[in-house]
């Protein structure tokens, strides 16, 4: 197995450096130094090309530098870009309305914009709280956000410890039918689960699981809870992965709808859509942001789902998943064992914890993934990826297999 060589050069090292001085202790030193990009290909700062295949984790669905974003940023910024939640505007009720229709939540949907997956699913966690119940069900190796409700749902002790005393009521079990049934019970205000655990390794839930799930918190009264932050704006080939055919029953809807990465293509934005009964557990003046649902933020959502529906983006994601899926398959390589997801969001399984080495050797020849855990290497490409982006990729990942066999 050949050592990578860490990514440098002048201009690199004088930001790492720089970045070192005033970058709190909990950020990592940054594996390159990104300057500028175009479609799925990003440039540092010594003039390094990279194709990008992780898109800033999910979050950059038309890649860089689209002109539709660039145009929805300029075009708003002359306009207003923020004026508080006292007020709103024409993006920011197009914007709710658009969720509302993709996800078809319906007449009885309502949305909460926010800026980010955190802030979205802190609204969830208060939201769960006004059924006046005080327990939550959240599952093992999920991950929900890093800011202190969030991080109460989500399912890896080592992120909770150093925090704790943390969100009382919350309760994490095993991604099992039988730990759910057990767990369920007239004091669940809620349960909260990805429909693909992403950072856990992108691991599906078990087939039928969502629609049990379903069936379970409704005949208990409680809230259905879909985060959606990762999986949904099209990565898994429909617009939100909840929609997929098998995964709840026909009309059935969650009662709650997390969302954020994808739908900003780049600009922080996200969203808690409900249904039902839960969009009438808030009242007047119970949750706010300053920030949340501004001009700006929701004139570039807007303008990115469009696209995304405009160029049929959905569909490509499914297809170029398969695609790559296949491709990856077809080198043989004696580290993976497994290939998994769907559309573009694919974790790829090694036969041992190498994933990080893996990741180190991509970037060196100019490739950009992520270890999502030890043994996973994590996709995530913009869904704009054509045949010459996967068979560029195709042939970079061997050779990053092959310096870590």
């Amino acid at each position: 197995m050949s050592e990578p060589r860490p990514v440098t050069g002048e201009m690199t090292e004088e930001y790492r450096a720089r970045f070192a001085r005033v970058a709190m202790r909990s950020a990592p030193t940054p594996m390159a130094v990104l300057e500028h990009g175009e479609g799925a290909r990003v440039w540092d700062v010594d003039g390094a090309e990279y194709l990008d295949f992780l898109a800033g984790i999910a979050v950059n669905a038309l890649g860089h530098a689209h002109p539709v974003v660039v145009d929805a940023i300029a075009a708003q910024a002359a306009r207003v870009m923020h004026v508080s939640n006292y007020f709103t505007s024409p993006p920011a009720v197009a914007f709710a309305e658009t969720l509302v229709r993709l996800t078809g939540a319906g007449e009885s949907g309502r949305v909460y914009p926010a800026n980010s997956g955190a802030e979205a699913i802190e609204a969830a966690v208060k939201l769960a709280r006004r059924t006046g119940r005080p327990r939550i069900l959240a599952f093992e190796s999920g991950f929900h956000g890093r800011t202190m409700g969030a991080l109460a749902l989500t399912g890896k002790a080592a992120l909770r410890e150093p925090f704790e005393p943390m969100l009382p009521g919350v309760e994490h079990i095993p991604t099992d039918l039988a730990a759910l049934e057990a767990a369920m019970g007239p004091d669940v205000a809620a349960v909260i689960l990805e429909p693909i655990k992403g950072e856990a390794g992108v691991v599906p839930l078990p087939a039928g699981f969502l629609a049990a799930a379903r069936r379970l918190t409704r005949e208990h009264g409680a809230l259905l809870i879909v985060d959606e932050i990762q999986t949904g704006a099209g990565r898994t080939g429909e617009w939100f992965a909840f929609q997929h055919a098998g995964e709840l029953e026909p009309g059935d809807l969650p009662d709650a709808i997390v969302l954020a990465k994808g739908i900003g293509g780049g600009v922080p934005v996200g969203a808690l859509v409900t249904t039902g009964a839960a969009s009438e557990l808030f009242t007047l003046g119970q949750h706010g942001s300053t920030f949340g649902g501004n001009p700006l933020a929701t004139a570039v959502a807007v303008a990115v789902l469009g696209e995304i529906e405009r160029a049929g983006l959905v569909q490509n994601a499914a297809r170029r998943g398969e695609q790559l899926q296949q491709g990856i398959r077809d080198l043989a390589s004696p580290l993976v064992t497994e290939v998994r997801g769907r559309g573009l969001l694919i974790g790829v399984e090694l036969d041992r914890p190498v994933a990080g080495h893996v990741v180190a050797a991509a970037l060196e020849r100019g490739l950009i993934i992520n270890a999502a855990s030890g043994t996973t290497v994590r996709l995530a490409p913009p869904l704009i990826i054509g045949d010459a982006e996967i068979e560029r990729f195709l042939t970079l990942f061997s050779a990053s297999l092959e310096a870590a066999a």
